[in-house]
């Protein structure tokens, strides 16, 4: 049997099964007693979808309004005339050729590629290395867009990425 402290039982008290809204849950969450660590929340929500349709599958980007509470690394493939714009906007390294080339000798110290659509034949170059990592630019999350600088800024201040191609649905 598992040992719960005074503190939880006196949360679980205060709480009822009852669904809310967002804001009166955040209300909820905030009236609790403060805890010695980092607390998580999860949030559980009926999207009243059908997985095995696939007109019905959720996938997309977000921009979290405050982000995800750490700065990622980008990287932008871009052509020489936008890299300076690219820089400024938060990418740690940009340009094509020698970026390229910089990653297939093992330079591996980024989170997230961002390419232009006019650059990607290079790029397709690095499928094999960046691909297994996660790390290849892609239409489907996002990392391929003609505005780079703009990509650049929203993934370095913590744009998530959401796929839900199966959803667990309750078993009673």
């Amino acid at each position: 049997m598992r040992f719960r402290s005074k503190r939880y039982k006196k949360d679980c008290e205060r709480l009822s099964e009852d669904p809310v809204s967002v804001s009166e849950a955040v209300e909820r969450i905030k009236s609790f007693d403060s805890t010695k660590f980092d607390q998580s929340i999860e949030c559980v929500l009926q999207l009243g979808i059908d997985p095995k349709q696939a007109d019905q599958l959720v996938r997309g980007s977000i921009s979290l309004p405050h982000g995800i509470g750490k700065q990622k690394k980008v990287v932008a493939f871009c052509e020489d005339s936008d890299i300076e714009a690219v820089k400024s906007s938060g990418a740690i390294e940009a340009g094509c050729e020698e970026l390229v080339e910089k990653i297939t000798g093992g330079w591996m110290d980024f989170d997230v590629a961002v390419a232009s659509p006019k650059v990607m034949g290079k790029v397709g170059k690095l499928g094999r290395i960046l691909g297994p990592q996660g790390k290849m630019p892609s239409p489907k999350n996002g990392t391929i867009t003609a505005d780079v600088a703009k990509a650049v800024s929203e993934f370095a201040a913590g744009k998530v990425a959401v796929s839900y191609t199966h959803l667990t649905l309750p078993t009673n």
